[in-house]
């Protein structure tokens, strides 16, 4: 037969078991909220990684595109460099690549070659030191047209009727266009030069030419 256990023993046990029930009860609740706490951060890591993902290919989408752009314009600037030194442009080859120690935005280092490119382009003034080639074209049109209205007079005078009445005038229009005749090989020596015939390159043929006329018409009177 079982011996009677003592109420105060057993009081004891009771108390005993309802303490672990607590605890274990404690520690399942602890346990949980720790779970719950490292779901909720693993989850906020998750996405936080997936948006670091996305931005990341669409920086290197981005960067991928600035590639190509970039790419597209040297390829367009050096065909274009290439064009305007002609058949010496033949040896620069292929465009250069991107340089390994290169910084900076390319966009703005892009923008400075096509402005450079298109300052190079525009043609600037005749220097002062052409202005002797200038005045030599001045007089060398002059000495051309008097030269030509020379021969008209004379054709005139070798056939006589009409033509030694119009031979005359037509000499002496031919004359005074001379210093204008000028003007043609003087816009030759500014294209060859890249340069524009502006009013003080075409002030300096007309006034040689000019100078020139009257001193043959002078001197022939």
């Amino acid at each position: 037969m079982n011996e009677p256990v003592a109420s105060d023993t057993y009081a004891a046990h009771v108390r005993r078991l309802a303490e672990l029930t607590g605890r274990v009860r404690a520690q399942r609740a602890e346990a949980q909220a720790w779970h719950d706490q490292q779901c909720a951060a693993a989850e906020r890591a998750v996405a936080e990684a997936t948006a670091q993902l996305r931005r990341a290919e669409a920086e290197v989408a981005e960067a991928r595109s600035m590639v190509e752009r970039v790419d597209a314009e040297v390829g367009h600037l050096w065909a274009e460099l290439r064009g305007r030194l002609g058949l010496g442009g033949r040896r620069l080859g292929p465009a250069p690549g991107p340089a390994r120690d290169a910084s900076g935005d390319p966009v703005s280092s892009l923008r400075g070659v096509r402005e450079l490119l298109d300052r190079a382009g525009q043609p600037g003034e005749l220097p002062a030191s052409v202005n002797p080639l200038l005045a030599l074209c001045g007089v060398a049109g002059a000495l051309v047209a008097y030269g030509l209205g020379a021969g008209a007079r004379a054709l005139g005078h070798r056939y006589g009727g009409d033509l030694a009445v119009g031979m005359p005038v037509l000499a002496l229009v031919v004359t005074l266009l001379g210093p204008l005749a000028g003007l043609a090989p003087a816009k030759r020596l500014a294209d060859r030069r890249h340069a524009l015939l502006g009013p003080r390159p075409m002030a300096i043929v007309l006034v040689a030419g000019v100078a020139t006329t009257v001193a043959l018409l002078v001197s022939t009177r």
